[in-house]
C-alpha cells in the first residue's frame, strides 16, 4: 500500500513538471503574440507554478487525511499500536521469567 502511495504521489510530481513545460510553452505564445511582455513571462510562469505547486501540496494533504481516515476505518494497527504491544509483550516476558 506504501508503493501505492508513493507511485500516486511521482505521478503528480511527473504532471508539474509536464505542466511547467506546458506552461513555459503557453507563455512563450503569448510572448510571440504580443499578448504578454517578454520582462512579464518569467513572472507569470513562476506565479503559475507557485500556484500549481501550493494546490498540489493541498491535494497531499487531502489525500493524506483521507488515508489516515481510511486506515482507522479498516483497524489497521498504526507505529504506536504496535510499539505498545511490543512493550507489554516484553513485561509480560519479565513478569514470566520471574
Amino acid at each position: 500500500m506504501n508503493d501505492l502511495i508513493k507511485n500516486a504521489f511521482s505521478l503528480g510530481l511527473g504532471i508539474t513538471v509536464m505542466t511547467k513545460e506546458k506552461l513555459e510553452s503557453c507563455v512563450n505564445e503569448l510572448v510571440a503574440k504580443g499578448k504578454v511582455a517578454p520582462e512579464e513571462s518569467k513572472e507569470l510562469v513562476s506565479n503559475l507554478i507557485k500556484r500549481g505547486e501550493e494546490q498540489q501540496d493541498d491535494l497531499k494533504r487531502l489525500i493524506r487525511t483521507q488515508l489516515q481516515k481510511l486506515l482507522v476505518e479498516l483497524h489497521v494497527a498504526t507505529e504506536d499500536d504496535i510499539k505498545r504491544l511490543d512493550e507489554r509483550i516484553d513485561h509480560l516476558e519479565q513478569k514470566q521469567q520471574a
